[in-house]
Formats: structure tokens, C-alpha cells, sequence
């Protein structure tokens, strides 16, 4: 808004918005409107004829002391403004619901003793993109990985192009219509997209055929279609072709830097792109076994392209997350992702790939809690449509204590991504870390709809009723989630810590001997230990294992910034100095008092 617009009024219809006074009038007189509900209605109106977002919304009212439930929250304040405008929600005059993806103001603005300003014109909303799976047509099942690698840098090179003019539904909600047999027309309705872009590939040998339409939702018209028929390097070109043809069908205009950056972004070589699509397929399927086959087939493209910059990404991505999901020793990956992540910007500093690494280097690993947020708010704007950005973001202003845009953060990402059961059982952890437990259920619940065999979203389910006092409930959850993750030392903690709380002390036990056996062949992290320890209520040990779990430098020491288990002991000199040498201000966390 232009400097000084801050002090004009608006008028619509038969009402009067004073911005300088932040108040309502209709047809001269005050309409009462809490303070909320009020900035609520000047931001829709400033923002006449764009969709804003609910996460836009929860970032914009909501302080940084408070927890918000988004759904509750925001519903409440649109539901207060239209009553003031005595709006209909069927034929709306002032606010239009976008349904899944937030509100837009319809009304005409005006400004006393000036031109009318259409809505329609003070900005053009943003176009939404889905990019459904490449369908395989080589006969061939090995194949998978080209089609559904081509599949994910498609959407990541579409949402490069414009961002704030398009945005692109992410892989995993795209990949859940893998041979759907829903039409255009249903599955446009669900996503909310304007576009639906329908590829299928046929690769012999190093031939590759390439057919590609788009159509739009509204009326099912096909806009463009084309087939490309490509040697394997030449497919490198084709994201371009496919993207100068999507930008001129929907009247996106690229800057000659946009060009510029998204070609800087192509791979150099046909083999090292080859090797970066298996280890992506490996990696997406967020296993402890193909985790392994991932790394080697990212250091393979490295090793053949030194300059890849999104297979040293996928490298720094793969090593920074198995600590958490695979238990391995944090001090023997943490060089190896560091270094991948610092190669991966190095080569590519423009990109929210290689941004979003660095940040999850430096917050999971680094401890740098600060810079990191920095680096993922660098990613969104390099490409807004990046959802995994978007969490990690979440996550890690949830460690900082910044709740509300924390929250408004995984509303993004879950908005971006609506089908990645990730994002819905992190949006439980958020929760869960601002002690709203009915909600960390909720959402926990939601991530085990979208894939019941997520070890994750039963491990926070597990969490949360452990904090509502069922403790039956919280067991049966944990005891899943330690079978589908092949036994991974946070459910089994987990599960010692509830029941060593309820009393069964020697099925407790029986779980901490297991774990020490565990130890004797691999590493577990100290931090298992510690909580089970914590739930016995043999705090010296629990201590002396946290004090170990600094030495290996833990990742789960991290957990210790808001996890309730540990309020017990917040205040003993031992662990309050364990978490000022971990996460103390002069560390760069920026966090006092955890």
C-alpha cells in the first residue's frame, strides 16, 4: 500500500472503512467490530481482489504469546466480519470463501472524492497449477523412478517460474493421483487449481517420449498439447519447453533474471540426472533401508557433476534426517550433511532446494536455531510453493516460540501439500509443543487417515493422549508406530516413558534392557535413555544420560525446548546448564529461558 495509505478511508456498498481510526461506518453511523475481527476486515480490504491465505490471516492478527487454533480463530473472525457488513456466505457482496485456500474481498472500493477502484483490478488473483504423475508407458516397473522423478522436478521447476503469480500443488498430494480414475473435473474440485497438466512418459533405451497437455478445470477445454521426442540428454530441455508453453496459456509473464535462474538450475549432465531421479525415488520413500540407497545414488551424481547443486541437496536432505529417523550417530553425519548443504548453495544460491537444506542443516544439526529460520523464509521467497520449506519453517519457529506464525507456517505447508502426511503429524508436534493436545490429536489422526502405515503420526498420536490421561490409548499408538518404523528408539522410549507413568514399571524396564541390547550393536541415542529413565522417576540417571546425550551431541536434545515430560526437572542446576551450553542465546538460538 502507497506510503499515507494507512490514513485514507475506503468505501464500499453502503459502508465506510476509516483506517486511521480502525473503524466501520454504515451509511454514517459506528458498527461495533472487535479489534480482530477489524484487522481482519482492513487486511481483506486492502488486499481487494486477492486471495489471502488462513496461514496469511493467523500471521497478520495473532501475536506472538498466544496459540491459535486456525480453525476456530479465523472462522470466528470472518464469521464476525460478515455479520458487521451483513454479508451472505451463499451470495456473498463483500467476502468471497475460496474453498481450501482462504478469502478474497469482492467488493467494489471506493475512496471519498475519488475514481472508483475495481477489485478486479488492484491485483490479478494468483493462478494454482496441478501437476498430475507422469504415467509410465514404457512396460517397464523399473522405470517408476524416471516417471515419477520427472514427475517432482516438474512441479519444483513450474514453481520456480513465477511464484507470485502461480503456485504449484506439491509432490505428495499430486503423486496421490497416481492412475486415478477421477475425472479432470473432480480432481480440479478437490485441489482448488485453476489447471491440471497431464504427462505421460515412454522411455527405450536412451529414447524418450514425452506427451504433455494442459487443460483447464473450469471447463474442461484442453489449452495445449505437444509431444516431445528426445535423446535421454536432451530431456533436460524439455521442463523449459514445457514451461515457456504453461507461462504463455495462462499469460504468466517471466524477468529475463526469472529465465536466467531457472536455466542456471538445470542439470549439466544426462547421467548425473539420471542418478539424482533414483536417489530422489529412494529418498521419498522415508525408509531406514532406502535412505541408504538414496545417499549413493546422490553421491554418484555428485561424483559424475561436481556442480549439481540439487543432488548435493538431496545428499545434505538425506544425511541431516537420519539421525531422527534412522538413530544414526548425529557426530558421523553432521560433517557429511554440512558439507553437502554448503555445496548444494554454493552451486545454486537462488534456489529453495538448496536454502531449505542448509536451514534444516543448521537447525537439526547446527543448533542454530535463528539462522535457520532465516534460510527457510529465504526458500519461501525464492518459491513459495515449496512446502517442505514451509514445515521446517514451522518447526523451527516452534523452537523458538513464535506459536502463532509457527502455526500459520504449517497451515501453509498443509495448504501447499493437503495429502503429505508429514506435515499433518508435524502440524500435531506444533500443537502438541503449545500444550493444545485435543488438537495435536486431531491432526495426529489426520496424518494416519492420509497414510495408515506413518510411524510418525502414531508416534504423536501416542504423545498427545499421553497428555490427555489415556494412557491405554497413547501405549497402542506407540506400540504401532515401533513396528512400522522397524523399531526406531523414540517409540520405544516413548512407550517405556508411558508406562513406567502408569505403574508398569517392569515392562518399563524390560524396554530400557532392550534398548541397552540394541546399544550393544548400534548406536542409540542417550536421550532413549533419559526418558525412559525420567518416566521411573530416576532422575540422577535420566541426568547423567541427557549429559551423554550432549557428548554425542543428540539431536533429541532438541525436544527438552518444550516437552512437558521434562518440567519435573526444568529447574535443576544440571539440566538448566545442559540446555544453556546446547541452546543458550550466545549459540545463536536466540531462546532464553528454555
Amino acid at each position: 500500500m502507497p506510503v499515507g495509505d494507512q490514513n485514507r478511508a475506503l468505501a464500499f456498498g453502503n459502508f465506510e472503512l476509516d483506517l486511521a481510526a480502525c473503524e466501520l461506518r454504515h451509511r454514517g453511523k459506528p458498527v461495533h467490530l472487535e479489534r480482530r475481527p477489524m484487522d481482519l476486515l482492513i487486511l481483506l480490504a486492502q488486499r481487494g481482489g486477492q486471495l489471502v491465505s488462513r496461514a496469511d490471516i493467523v500471521a497478520r492478527l495473532w501475536g506472538s504469546d498466544v496459540f491459535v487454533d486456525v480453525e476456530t480463530g479465523v472462522n470466528t473472525a470472518i464469521r464476525k466480519v460478515r455479520q458487521a457488513l451483513q454479508d451472505s456466505t451463499d451470495a456473498p457482496q463483500f467476502i468471497e470463501t475460496v474453498s481450501g485456500r482462504g478469502y478474497r474481498f469482492i467488493g467494489t472500493i471506493t475512496q471519498p472524492g475519488i475514481a472508483v477502484i475495481p477489485a478486479s483490478a488492484s491485483a490479478k488473483p494468483r493462478i494454482m497449477l496441478a501437476v498430475l504423475p507422469f504415467e509410465n508407458l514404457s512396460n517397464d516397473s523399473d522405470q517408476e523412478y524416471f516417471s515419477d522423478g520427472l514427475t517432482e522436478q516438474t512441479i519444483s521447476y513450474l514453481g520456480r517460474m513465477g511464484p507470485a503469480d502461480m503456485g504449484v500443488i506439491a509432490r505428495t498430494t499430486s503423486m496421490a493421483y497416481k492412475r486415478t480414475p477421477k475425472s479432470i473435473r473432480d480432481i480440479g474440485a478437490e485441489l482448488n487449481v485453476d489447471y491440471v497438466l497431464e504427462s505421460s512418459v515412454r522411455r527405450e533405451s536412451n529414447r524418450v517420449r514425452i506427451t504433455s497437455q494442459l487443460i483447464r478445470v473450469s471447463d474442461q477445454t484442453h489449452l495445449w498439447a505437444s509431444t516431445y521426442d528426445r535423446d535421454l540428454i536432451g530431456v533436460l530441455a524439455i521442463q523449459d519447453e514445457l514451461g515457456t508453453a504453461i507461462a504463455n496459456q495462462v499469460q504468466l509473464r517471466l524477468s529475463p533474471e526469472r529465465v536466467h535462474a531457472l536455466a542456471l538450475s538445470q542439470p549439466a549432465n544426462a547421467e548425473a540426472y539420471d542418478l539424482y531421479l533414483r536417489g530422489r525415488y529412494f529418498w521419498n520413500q522415508l525408509s531406514q533401508a532406502t535412505a541408504g540407497r538414496a545417499i549413493e545414488y546422490f553421491q554418484q551424481a555428485t561424483e559424475i557433476d561436481a556442480r549439481y547443486a540439487l543432488a548435493w541437496s538431496g545428499l545434505a536432505d538425506t544425511y541431516t534426517a537420519s539421525p531422527i529417523n534412522a538413530d544414526a550417530p548425529p557426530l558421523q553425519v553432521w560433517p557429511k550433511a554440512r558439507e553437502a548443504a554448503e555445496r548444494a548453495v554454493q552451486a545454486a544460491p537462488d534456489m529453495a532446494e538448496t536454502q531449505t537444506s542448509s536451514g534444516f542443516v543448521k537447525f537439526w544439526l547446527d543448533w542454530k536455531w535463528v539462522e535457520a529460520e532465516a534460510a527457510f523464509l529465504k526458500a519461501i521467497a525464492l518459491n513459495p510453493s515449496y512446502g517442505l520449506a514451509h514445515r521446517l519453517l514451522g518447526i523451527v519457529q516452534m523452537h523458538l516460540r513464535k506459536h502463532p506464525e509457527s502455526v500459520a507456517a504449517m497451515a501453509r505447508a498443509r495448504e501447499i501439500d493437503p495429502l503429505n502426511a508429514g506435515h499433518h503429524a508435524l502440524s500435531s508436534q506444533v500443537a502438541f509443543a503449545a500444550g493444545d493436545y485435543p488438537a495435536a490429536v486431531r491432526l495426529a489422526q489426520q496424518a494416519i487417515s492420509i497414510d495408515p502405515q506413518f510411524w510418525i503420526g502414531y508416534m504423536q498420536l501416542g504423545q498427545a493422549y499421553e497428555r490427555l490421561d489415556r494412557p491405554d490409548v497413547a501405549i497402542e499408538a506407540l506400540t504401532t508406530a515401533g513396528r512400522l518404523s522397524g523399531g526406531n528408539s523414540k517409540a520405544i522410549a516413548l512407550r517405556g516413558y508411558v508406562l513406567a507413568r502408569q505403574g508398569d514399571t517392569q515392562a518399563a524396564h524390560e524396554l530400557l534392557r532392550l534398548l541397552h541390547t540394541v546399544a550393544s550393536e548400534k548406536f542409540v541415542p542417550p536421550y532413549a535413555f533419559a526418558l525412559v529413565l525420567e518416566g521411573l522417576g530416576e532422575r540422577n540417571r535420566a541426568l547423567q544420560f541427557l549429559e551423554r546425550a550432549v557428548e554425542a551431541h543428540d539431536v533429541h536434545l532438541a525436544f527438552l525446548a518444550f516437552d512437558p515430560k521434562w518440567n519435573p526437572i526444568r529447574t535443576d542446576p544440571r539440566f538448566t546448564a545442559l540446555i544453556d551450553h546446547c541452546f543458550s542465546p550466545a549459540a545463536g538460538q536466540g531462546v532464553a529461558g528454555l
